[in-house]
């Protein structure tokens, strides 16, 4: 079974259209928004699960999915679905939600050797980011206090805007220019320092699933970009993780801003994303 990219397309429009603002200013609407995720993973599976908890005075929570057999091991995907300011946030982070919930229908029809969890976060954005308030930190602490052992992580953020015209890539450091395309119509897999065996294998399994061009880094988390997502709360609790993204404000020129709407998105390249995706999680799930 395969992605639907119009399936990709009506939960980034839902998202991005019906449940706005999904900033930190409307809790209101946060949980509206849980509620949604938490409605389409329970027509996946039924092992759903809340995670609350409370920041500055207002509750808030993850949404957490589970398939496959309870083993110690575990594979997790996230994605953030909280936006920067009030704005429509379809790339940022519509489509790292909507790639979760289509990997959660995907999943639901595969046999998997051990547990993979799918996860949704609040809080990811400022004020937030880079603190313990985030989402992540809440799940990925939870994970490291049971003992989970975490094989590897995936944040899905930003995976839906790409460009065929030159010099629409840009990077955060000049050195990268001469090994990289300056073309942005590849989706990009993500790792810090000392992790290249897991950015290696997902790259691999994206690559063998999926026409799109696959790019990947593993650089220091002070390059600009390399940490700028929920992975970096589980490399802080010492698990393996990687970021797949379109590059963010590298290439998307409506990254927080009020144009980042639902019709900027390439939804068939989103969908080869996801089954990019799919296949890595198949992959790693039986330690290839």
């Amino acid at each position: 079974m395969s992605s639907d990219y119009q399936k990709l397309q009506e939960y980034v429009k839902e998202l991005s259209e019906k449940l706005v603002p999904r900033d930190a200013a409307h809790p209101e609407n946060l949980k509206k928004v849980a509620d949604y995720i938490e409605e389409r993973l329970k027509s996946f599976t039924d092992r759903v699960e809340n995670q609350p908890y409370s920041a500055d005075g207002m509750t808030v929570r993850n949404v957490r999915a589970f398939f496959g057999p309870e083993t110690d091991d575990r594979i997790v995907v996230g994605a953030h679905y909280d936006v920067a300011g009030p704005y429509p946030g379809a790339d940022d982070n519509a489509s790292g939600v909507a790639g979760l919930l289509e990997l959660a229908r995907l999943l639901s029809d595969e046999e998997l050797p051990i547990q993979v969890e799918l996860v949704s976060y609040p809080l990811e954005e400022p004020p937030y980011f880079y603190t313990k308030k985030m989402g992540s930190y809440i799940h990925a602490k939870s994970l490291k206090d049971e003992a989970v052992n975490v094989k590897a992580m995936i944040a899905l953020e930003m995976i839906g805007y790409f460009s065929d015209d030159e010099g629409s890539q840009s990077y955060p450091l000049s050195l990268l220019r001469p090994f990289y395309p300056s073309v942005g119509n590849y989706i990009a897999v993500v790792g810090k320092m000392f992790q290249k065996g897991l950015v290696r294998k997902v790259k691999k399994a994206m690559k063998g699933v999926a026409s799109l061009p696959v790019e990947s880094i593993n650089a220091p988390k002070l390059v600009p970009g390399i940490a700028f997502s929920d992975h970096l709360n589980y490399w802080r609790h010492g698990f393996p993780a990687v970021m797949i993204t379109d590059t963010a404000m590298y290439r998307n020129p409506n990254y927080h801003s009020p144009t980042d709407t639902a019709g900027t998105l390439n939804y068939r390249k989103m969908a080869q994303v996801v089954d990019g995706v799919k296949e890595s999680v198949q992959k790693l799930a039986k330690g290839e």
